[in-house]
């Protein structure tokens, strides 16, 4: 009997659609905005494809053909490949030590003639699928230690990689796999635990270690004092509060200078370090500074590294609440800000329309993660409901970090703005992982393994 072929936008949800294409016409905007010039033609430059606002254009048209293409897929095709996609997508990574192409101090490139392909930015959607895959598989048991993780390690083995290749600002893209996680019964002791490890290390950037050691001794003396009776009854209290104060400082004495010198490299150590108003005690611990001349170098250097975020302020600062108006930029038209039509495009924003829309900018992504979740949570199949908080996660982590980057809240890491920075890889990506999860809701009534 014949059978009908279902409508491509039947049980699409056209907001998500309206909130990708508003988005990425801004990023168009912004890079325009940034490259373009009154001498250049403005239909000529948009075709040529040699300014980066020219080659954004066609790769959102291709993406635009990728988009339709993957609502016209099967949603059961991404659940009975989400695992081999995985294996491609590290392979893929691993490719990049033996073909990769080095830019900006990272071989994490591959070229491919028009366009290079950063791999590790693409695994961020084989790594949503395959952690989706596993958390909807009836025989995963979340709850115990072995489940966990197995779901830690399908989450993290790209992010090694990625520091391995000198990438580490993506790297840390996939601590947002721990928001799905969490959302299927990650126990809560484990993002505890997270952030005062967090919270520690930023202490110690602030702090030196001796202080911060007869800090936490003062604390830890303090609670043996005032909990001396519950410590008679059980032991095992004094263990704890012992091996929490002993953790402490071997983060802040060999742990921090470990991550500092072994994980960053020298000029990323430097910008975190000038952030919070001190000089990195760890560079030249072999070779000191013997004289004038060296140390008036070594400033000279830290000034230059943050040099991108200075003039980002003042980019941003001088749109004032309105803006200047598109295209009356003195520092976008000036080619003041480096790096503006990719990591940060948000100054772009800042100083063209003021404050009025970078909070307007803020809201469309806001809108675009609360409906993701609301997607998420109206979903049949724990697989859909996985990828969307992924997305979601995804999202929210490349949207707060990049701001905070541009303002100056953050250290230079290199990550993009989803759907506005210049980029084949990031914009190719973020569809990808847009449109999948269009799909998968779509489809909605059924349950996916």
């Amino acid at each position: 009997m014949y059978q009908k072929k279902p409508e491509i936008g039947k049980g699409v949800d056209w907001l998500m659609v309206w909130l990708f294409a508003i988005l990425v016409m801004i990023g168009l905007i912004c890079i325009f905005s940034v490259e373009y010039r009154s001498s250049d033609g403005v239909i000529q430059s948009f075709l040529g494809f040699k300014k980066n606002y020219s080659k954004q254009f066609f790769y959102f048209l291709a993406c635009i053909v990728l988009a339709t293409f993957i609502l016209l897929t099967d949603s059961k095709f991404f659940t009975a490949t989400a695992n081999l996609s995985y294996m491609v997508g590290i392979l893929l990574v691993i490719a990049t030590f033996v073909v990769g192409k080095e830019i900006k101090g990272s071989k994490s490139w591959i070229p491919l003639g028009f366009m290079n392909l950063q791999p590790v930015e693409l695994c961020k959607i084989f790594t949503a699928l395959a952690l989706a895959k596993y958390l909807s598989m009836q025989e995963t048991d979340f709850e115990k230690p072995r489940g966990q993780l197995i779901a830690a390690a399908i989450s993290f083995l790209p992010a090694v990689l990625s520091i391995l290749q000198g990438e580490t600002g993506l790297a840390l893209v996939y601590f947002s796999f721990l928001i799905p996680m969490y959302r299927e019964g990650l126990p809560v002791i484990y993002l505890i635990v997270l952030i005062s490890l967090g919270v520690l290390i930023v202490i110690s950037l602030v702090l030196p270690g001796l202080t911060i050691i007869i800090i936490f001794t003062v604390i830890a003396l303090g609670c043996i004092y005032f909990l001396r009776r519950h410590i008679r009854r059980d032991n095992a209290l004094l263990f704890i509060i012992l091996g929490i104060w002993l953790f402490s400082s071997f983060i802040t004495t060999y742990g921090v200078k470990f991550f500092m010198t072994k994980a960053l490299k020298p000029y990323q150590s430097a910008r975190i370090y000038s952030m919070v108003g001190r000089d990195n005690p760890y560079i030249d611990s072999k070779t000191a500074v013997l004289n004038p001349e060296e140390a008036k170098a070594k400033q000279k250097k830290n000034e230059q590294q943050n040099y991108n975020v200075k003039q980002s302020k003042i980019a941003i600062g001088s749109g004032g609440f309105s803006g200047k108006g598109f295209l009356k930029g003195t520092q976008t038209q000036g080619d003041f800000v480096p790096e503006q039509h990719t990591d940060f495009i948000f100054t772009s924003v800042g100083e063209n329309f003021g404050f009025i829309g970078s909070a307007a900018l803020v809201l469309l992504y806001l809108g675009m993660i609360l409906r993701i979740v609301f997607l998420a949570e109206r979903q049949r199949s724990t697989f859909s409901r996985v990828y969307a908080y992924s997305v979601a996660g995804i999202l929210f982590f490349h949207v707060v970090v990049n701001i905070c980057v541009t303002v100056g809240l953050a250290p230079v890491i290199g990550i993009t703005l989803p759907l506005l920075s210049y980029g084949g890889s990031s914009l190719i990506t973020f569809t990808i992982l847009i449109f999948i999860l269009i799909k998968l809701d779509a489809d909605r009534q059924m349950v996916l393994r």
